[in-house]
Formats: structure tokens, C-alpha cells, sequence
């Protein structure tokens, strides 16, 4: 096995592994601070997980609580992207793994649509030119 695809943690001192920090239920309430601004007025915003004190423990807690949506979209770019809805709907689990399958981040999004799926301007306009050629070769 590869040496980056070893997971390493971190825990806060003062911890064993498999202890909560408490830190988690703090992360539920900043989440529905996040998405009350996202229904006010638009705002995504995303928290990143591994820059957080949080033992894998913690992380588990979240995903429990959190639980599973209905929408699960995974992108292939320079290795795995998975973006996970959570059952709270507009409150995506985001995480990012390099080729080797390590993870490299991982977050919280809170938007409608994660910015990683949006189409970008430019692209749309190469489609628009794409069907343009094909409806050209209709006639």
C-alpha cells in the first residue's frame, strides 16, 4: 500500500481515538446558520472538515446525523470527487481523492447546486455552438 493512501489522523490532544470532541454538535448549528443565509438571500458557503479539530469519531457523529440524500454525484478529474446530499437538502457532503484513492479534502457545502457542478459559462457557449452544428446538419 502506498504511503499517502495510509489514512492519517490527527486527534486533539486530551483525546483517544473513537472519543467526540464536542465539536461536532457546534458544526449542526453553524450548518443551519449557513443555510438560513442561503435561503435569505442565495449565499453558499462550505466549511472544510480537515481544517477543523475533529476526531474521525466526531465525523461519524456528523454523517450519522446528517444522514443520506437522494442525490450522489461522482466526477473523475485528476482523481475521485464524490458529492454526497445530505437528508437535509441543500447541505452537500463533498470529498476529494487523489489518484492513488487517498483522501485529499473534504467539506461541507451548503448551496442549491455545488459549485463543482455548475456549468461554467464557457462551456455552455461550446455547447450552444455544438447543437447549433448539429441542427445546421439537419438541413
Amino acid at each position: 500500500m502506498p504511503l499517502d493512501a495510509i489514512p492519517v489522523v490527527a486527534v486533539p490532544p486530551g483525546l483517544r481515538a473513537g472519543e467526540l470532541s464536542g465539536n461536532a454538535p457546534a458544526l449542526l448549528r453553524e450548518i443551519a446558520e449557513m443555510v438560513r443565509r442561503l435561503l435569505a438571500g442565495g449565499e453558499s458557503s462550505a466549511i472544510d472538515l480537515q481544517a477543523l479539530p475533529l476526531t474521525p469519531a466526531d465525523l461519524d457523529w456528523l454523517r450519522k446525523h446528517l444522514g443520506e440524500g437522494e442525490i450522489t454525484v461522482t466526477l473523475n478529474a485528476d482523481g475521485e470527487s464524490s458529492l454526497n446530499e445530505t437528508a437535509c437538502p441543500g447541505v452537500w457532503w463533498v470529498m476529494h481523492r487523489n489518484p492513488k484513492g487517498a483522501v485529499v479534502s473534504e467539506f461541507l457545502e451548503v448551496a442549491f447546486v455545488p459549485e463543482l457542478v455548475k456549468a461554467h459559462q464557457d462551456d455552455v457557449v461550446i455547447g450552444l455552438e455544438h447543437l447549433e452544428l448539429l441542427i445546421s446538419d439537419l438541413s
